[in-house]
């Protein structure tokens, strides 16, 4: 058994081959290391170029997740390795995980992202950027980047905007977590499929005559998933953001990022998941949050080449920044989950403190060729 952090295989099918791609490092939850990220992004080149591959299959091994994110605590490693200055192994790693992403995004030929169990973070961008993205009654998605003072990243911009009301900025805000449900509501899932389908699922896809034309893929494809999500409708569990979302969009009613702020913590209420999403919140950096509200509200109506690359700006500046180092220390290294941010409430920043995220730190930006 190959020890690779992500393995490939090419599976031919009645016409035509499938391309997979597994993520393969179940004790980490199948977070992303740079070289999971250069060996994805080489693999679908390769396999963009390769006229016998006609789509591609991603996903997790294990049945606890997909992706748990990116490997957090190798970036802590490298932006406190040189405080306040560069941090290479942080920034090559954002740099190229967006231009993987954006590929992903880009890609024309149709690409299965099996999205069970755990997706967080680095793992909900390779599956948003999915053509076909399937979620399972183990999907468990969150973008808790408030937490450890980073930001919705990986595209988050492009996807958080795009969802009903104001949900996309509550999920930023809190880290709410939702399910497969809440994903397909909110638009970065297409169907639901319940995970004992996935061996059949390969197994249908495998039965196809593929073609030579990506369009006439796409429908092949569609009508395979359509099946299998007809016999899943039943394990569908209950969604939290549909049914939450006039709270939600109350909640995020505000003159401005503060108020809106002080209406999230200061909710008393007893339902379990707007509670959860209200301590998540009140427990993280406040700073994060302004950056956050921010990097969403001047990407609203951006492209998604502009999204990656305000994303690479925003990012390096965090990584540069104690903030981020305190806020992975006490979450995932020494786990006291006490950390000491630099600011108790929002209305503390000053604004040239937010101002210097959103400036570039250098004079090119590493993703102005996308």
């Amino acid at each position: 058994m190959s020890d690779a952090p992500v393995l490939f295989d090419e599976l031919p099918a009645a016409s035509g081959k499938i391309g997979r791609a597994t993520l393969s490092v179940p004790a980490t939850l199948n977070s992303l290391t740079l070289e999971m990220v250069d060996r994805l992004q080489e693999q679908l080149e390769a396999w963009r170029r390769d006229d016998d591959i006609a789509l591609v299959f991603i996903e997790g091994a294990g049945e606890k997740a997909f992706c748990a994110g990116g490997d957090v605590q190798a970036l802590h490693a490298s932006a406190t390795a040189t405080p306040g200055g560069p941090c290479d192994y942080a920034e090559a790693f954002f740099t190229r995980e967006y231009r993987m992403n954006y590929t992903l995004h880009t890609y024309d030929k149709p690409i299965v992202c099996w999205g069970h169990g755990i997706v967080m973070g680095g793992g909900l961008g390779v599956m948003a950027g999915c053509s076909h993205r399937v979620v399972t009654e183990k999907t468990r998605i969150a973008m808790p980047e408030v937490t450890i003072a980073l930001f919705p990243d990986v595209g988050g911009p492009w996807f958080l905007n795009h969802m009903p009301g104001s949900a996309g900025l509550f999920l930023a805000l809190t880290g709410a977590s939702i399910n497969a449900a809440d994903a397909i509501y909110c638009g970065i899932a297409d169907r639901f499929i319940a995970a004992g389908y996935e061996a059949d699922v390969l197994e249908s896809l495998l039965q196809q005559d593929w073609q030579a034309q990506a369009p006439a893929n796409h429908a092949l494809l569609r009508g395979v998933l359509r099946r299998f999500a007809a016999r899943s409708e039943e394990a569908l569990p209950p969604g939290q953001v549909e049914p939450h979302l006039a709270a939600i969009n109350t909640l995020c009613d505000g003159d401005d990022i503060h108020q809106v702020i002080d209406n999230i913590v200061a909710l008393d209420s007893d339902d379990p998941w707007l509670g959860k999403a209200r301590d998540s919140l009140a427990h993280g950096s406040k700073l994060a949050a302004l950056w956050i509200h921010r990097q969403l509200a001047s990407n609203r109506h951006a492209s998604l080449r502009e999204v990656f690359q305000a994303e690479i700006q925003l990012a390096t500046n965090i990584v540069r920044h104690p903030e981020f180092a305190e806020g992975v220390r006490a979450l995932l290294i020494d786990k006291d989950r006490n950390p000491a941010w630099q600011y108790a409430a929002s209305r503390d920043v000053p604004p040239a403190v937010l101002e210097a995220f959103f400036t570039a730190p250098w004079a090119s930006n590493p993703l102005a060729d996308l």
